[in-house]
């Protein structure tokens, strides 16, 4: 198994740390607003990851955060005239709604940092005690230029960012030097805790590195995800403090999902073009929006246009059909149902372990549809042949955590699906018609 490490900028063979173990955590969403197309990507990709070792037989630890304490959460509490825990329950019930609309498996540990404040707090403490960080006014900032391996994840060198900040206008003359970082701002509004600094809440950049340190031992894990636009400053500076406190940096293996474009222009607020995963779930459904974030690489932008769109709407048109074919015709002829073949899902999986290439593995799904198709047309059916190809393909697309529902027929389904058969044998047209309407109208067809 190989997978791209951004750490060292290349493809490496996978070696967990734990034989037959894997810990991820991926950097969750900051909750003042509903979930976005662009949020759902590493929701997708990950948990992807995540089906494929568990396919391959790894125990899976996985992490992934709330954010709900923040200056947009306390502004959007205020707007909406109700308090930041009231906003941070609603958003995150959204976020929770949309995981299971998507079919995508809930994370082992899902920790809040309002739930992780007394950890925070602690290491925080430790960082200053130690020399990584100190105190002005009530605010805690990280001493940057201790860390000589600060810029391994991004190559972004601590000269240069000092160098471009002496070009621009300083706006805080509090810190030390222009690239320390905030791990505690005193504040006067929204929702504060009481610190050995101040009443205020805690830098963004402390929260991930936190909570995988309360839940992973000696804060170290496998694998560490996230959007390509957390890359920097986010998980460098994440890296900082586990270089503090710990002496590594944080995980084995760094993992980012390149971002979404809406009709080749950056998805953004300012230009009107952001679209809510609620509402395209709403409209296109898990499967069709799964197999869309899918179809490019996750290291790829992905482009969202009405042509993309309809070239994977009917990809999954062709494996809903099959698969409603073959359900039906196993259930009327009572075919005894058998194991899928593992060598052919195997080989799908072969894709997913080079780095994740979904697309490829897509396409093993539509050759392995073209197989069921070709049994089914045949005019001496093999029954054993069919459910062996259905149960391959049904295994196939929920390894990448599709939803395909397959009819059950009632035994007057099945009767009237047998006259609907005898009757295209006999060649009487108008009855078979009447037959196909029945069926059709139930959705068996």
């Amino acid at each position: 198994m190989k997978l791209f490490n951004t750490l060292t900028n290349k493809k490496e063979e996978f070696v967990p740390m734990k034989e037959n173990e894997v810990s991820i955590y991926v950097c969750g969403p900051t909750v003042y607003n509903y979930v976005h197309i662009g949020n759902t990507r590493p929701m997708i990709v990950f948990d992807v990851l995540r089906r494929m070792f568990e396919y391959t037989g790894y125990d899976v630890t996985f992490a992934s955060n709330f954010t709900d304490v923040d200056d947009k959460i306390i502004q959007a509490a205020m707007k909406e005239g109700i308090s930041e825990k009231e906003l941070t329950d609603k958003y995150i019930k959204a976020y929770e709604d949309v995981r299971s609309q998507l079919n995508l498996l809930f994370p082992t540990y899902a920790p809040r940092v309002t739930e992780t404040m007394d950890q925070i707090i602690a290491f925080i403490e430790g960082l200053v005690e130690d020399g990584f960080a100190y105190c002005v006014d009530g605010d805690v900032y990280f001493r940057v230029t201790k860390i000589k391996e600060y810029g391994q994840l991004s190559g972004i060198k601590v000269e240069d960012l000092m160098a471009g900040a002496s070009d621009r206008v300083e706006d805080n003359d509090k810190k030390e030097a222009s690239v320390d970082f905030a791990l505690w701002k005193k504040t006067e509004e929204g929702i504060r805790f009481d610190s050995p600094w101040s009443k205020g809440r805690p830098g963004w950049h402390s929260e991930c590195v936190v909570m995988i340190n309360d839940i992973f031992e000696d804060g170290k894990i496998d694998i560490h995800g996230g959007g390509q636009d957390l890359k920097f400053p986010h998980h460098e500076n994440e890296i900082a403090q586990s270089m503090a406190c710990h002496h590594h940096p944080i995980a084995h293996t760094w993992m980012h999902n390149q971002m979404i474009n809406i009709n080749n222009e950056k998805m953004s607020k300012s230009k009107g073009n952001v679209l809510w995963a609620k509402d395209l779930v709403a409209d296109l459904g898990c499967n069709v929006y799964k197999w869309l974030m899918l179809s490019s690489h996750y290291r790829n932008p992905l482009n969202f246009t009405d042509e993309v769109l309809e070239t994977v709407k009917k990809e999954v048109e062709k494996v809903e059909n099959v698969l409603k074919q073959a359900t039906v015709y196993l259930q009327v002829e009572n075919v005894t149902k058998q194991s899928f073949k593992k060598e052919t899902v195997d080989s799908m999986v072969a894709c997913l372990e080079d780095d994740l290439n979904t697309s490829l593995a897509l396409t093993a799904i539509l050759e392995q549809v073209k197989v069921l198709n070709q049994l089914l047309r045949q005019r001496e059916k093999d029954g054993i042949a069919i459910s062996e190809a259905f149960e391959t393909l049904m295994k196939m697309v929920d390894v990448l955590g599709f939803m395909f529902i397959t009819p059950m027929l009632s035994e007057e389904d099945s009767k009237t699906y047998q006259n609907w058969n005898e009757a295209k044998k006999q060649k009487d047209f108008e009855s078979a018609d009447q037959y196909r309407a029945v069926l059709i109208e139930k959705g068996i067809l």
